[in-house]
């Protein structure tokens, strides 16, 4: 059974955001507002708890994951990133966009698109995400709460527990999110492209 914690979306209180950390330690799947959307979210490297979003949302072995970054710092860590795309991610961020970057050693295969060996990385302007993986140490593991056969993610956090109370650890409610789409660039080594437009606009690209 999911826990069900109520956290504030401008001020987090600390207390939560430490139980939060100890569930995602634990193995732990949670459900977690973004700037876009809620999301599932676990620690990087635990492959059980990757496997259980992925029964959840019957994912198969080319979905590319994404890693919810803090800042362009921990990008760095986890992605090739060249003086184009460092500039871009800079200028861009936080906000509504996922970056596809070649991943370094530090990111697990598994999470790799299996061809491209690339990653997905976001810094979401929203301060539940932010205080989460920052207080954590490491990007969280995540992919939009999207249930399979439906296009848009989950937007209630109360109904998100009723669907999902027995597969997940916790459900945060930082209020109701209604799903709009990040706006997804793939930075390769000689280009840099929109891939899918969503709700972020980056004037320099168009």
């Amino acid at each position: 059974m999911a826990q069900y914690f109520e956290i504030h979306p401008k001020n987090p209180q600390p207390r939560l955001i430490q139980q939060t950390l100890n569930i995602l330690r634990d193995g732990g799947v949670i459900a977690y507002p973004t700037d876009t959307s809620y999301a599932l979210g676990c620690q990087i490297g635990d492959k059980a708890a990757m496997d259980t979003i992925r029964t959840i949302r019957r994912l198969d072995d080319n979905h590319n994951f994404t890693l919810i970054c803090t800042d362009l710092s921990q990008v760095s860590t986890f992605t090739k990133m060249g003086n184009d795309a460092h500039r871009l991610i800079k200028k861009l961020t936080p906000g509504p966009f996922t970056f596809l970057l070649d991943a370094t050693r530090e990111v697990p295969r598994r999470l790799q698109h299996p061809k491209k060996k690339t990653i997905g990385v976001r810094i979401p302007d929203h301060v539940i995400a932010q205080t989460l993986v920052e207080q954590l140490g490491e990007p969280l593991l995540t992919t939009t709460l999207i249930m399979p056969g439906e296009t848009d993610a989950l937007s209630d956090p109360y109904e998100i527990r009723q669907r999902l109370e027995k597969e997940l650890a916790l459900v945060i409610d930082g209020g109701v999110i209604e799903h709009q789409p990040t706006t997804v660039i793939a930075c390769g080594d000689k280009t840099i492209e929109i891939v899918r437009q969503g709700i972020g606009i980056a004037p320099m690209l168009e």
